[in-house]
């Protein structure tokens, strides 16, 4: 893992980096009219490969730092990211630090602009979703000088900190068991892909666990929209009028596994005998549904509480061992009644 730089970057980082001087720099970053366009290019080049973000708090020195987290997240329209906001603000609810978050709807772009935001208000650290980011964000992070934990995956190369699952484990982990209780003709449904890269790395897992067993995925089907109950009843009935023999299906998660379950139970198709389901997260408020959806815990409190601990570790500390931490999480699969035990 990569150690973050023991100091932010300044001005006369720009302007070495861009050959200007440190006066044009700060004009160019102030969005001052007499600078010319060759030297503007220049400072906004360099600035962003450095991956510098100005210091919005005035007067203030580069180092200084405010008690804040920013905690970027991709979505709170479900109910994924609320447990893991719990989890972290439980934790630092006695400290000093404060959690502000920023929404990135799954979108590289928008997620550059969330952090670059965030930075110039100079955070003690910074809790981010995910291990994939655009080259313009991962530089502001590895710039920031400031703690900074990437959560709920640990399928890559973090930053600097890590908490969460190996997303590809939990794809094969439940692949294996839907073989082991002798489903065959085997689909796939998942919304946000391939942008939501945890579901893409399951779906990986997933198909590798089948590939061992000499299985392919019958069908498939992505949607790039949310993932409300209403578009688990349609993926599911377009999936079984052109695959038929299908015997289960695997959603992405469990809102659109309950509309998939909902949809086949209105069918009178019995399920987990008929059709076997399963879905992830293990989200709490579908327990009321007439059957309990299989399914995997996330570990999404935890992840959110560890997370936070690091930050508050790292700031209480004051950098004083600034060595990177890795936590990989076990999630275990629930069969609820939508999953046949294994030779029953």
């Amino acid at each position: 893992m990569t150690t973050p730089p023991k100091r932010p970057l300044t001005l006369r980082d720009v302007s070495e980096a861009s050959g200007v001087s440190e006066m044009t720099v700060s004009r160019v970053l102030r969005n001052r009219d007499d600078v010319s366009e060759a030297s503007r290019q220049k400072v906004l080049q360099a600035a962003k490969r450095l991956g510098y973000v100005p210091n919005k708090i005035a007067g203030a020195l580069a180092s200084q730092r405010v008690n804040l987290v920013a905690v970027i997240i991709p979505s709170m329209s479900n109910m994924v990211f609320p447990e893991v906001m719990t989890g972290i603000s439980r934790t630092l609810e006695d400290s000093e630090l404060q959690p502000v978050v920023g929404i990135t709807d799954y979108l590289p772009e928008k997620e550059e602009k969330v952090l670059y935001e965030m930075l110039s208000w100079r955070p003690s650290g910074v809790i981010i979703a995910g291990l994939e980011h655009s080259d313009a964000s991962r530089a502001m992070l590895m710039a920031s000088g400031i703690p900074v934990v990437e959560i709920m995956d640990t399928d890559g190369q973090p930053i600097d900190s890590v908490v969460g699952i190996s997303h590809r484990a939990a794809g094969r982990k439940m692949g294996e068991a839907i073989v082991e209780a002798g489903y065959r003709k085997i689909a796939f449904l998942g919304t946000k892909m391939p942008l939501d890269h945890r579901a893409r790395k399951r779906f990986e897992g997933f198909t590798q666990a089948l590939a061992k067993a000499g299985i392919e995925v019958a069908d498939h089907e992505f949607y790039s929209g949310g993932s409300a109950l209403a578009k688990g009843r349609e993926m599911t009935e377009a999936v079984l009028s052109r695959t038929n023999d299908v015997d289960f299906i695997y959603y992405s998660n469990d809102m659109i596994g309950a509309g998939g379950l909902l949809y086949l139970l209105e069918q009178g198709i019995d399920v987990p005998g008929q059709i076997g389901l399963a879905g992830f997260n293990g989200v709490e408020l579908l327990q009321g549904l007439p059957k309990r959806l299989a399914t995997m815990d996330a570990c999404r409190a935890e992840i959110g509480r560890q997370a936070a601990e690091i930050i508050l570790r790292r700031s209480q500390s004051g950098d004083a061992d600034p060595s990177p931490t890795r936590i990989e999480l076990t999630p275990m699969i629930s069969p609820g009644d939508t999953l046949r035990v294994a030779d029953s």
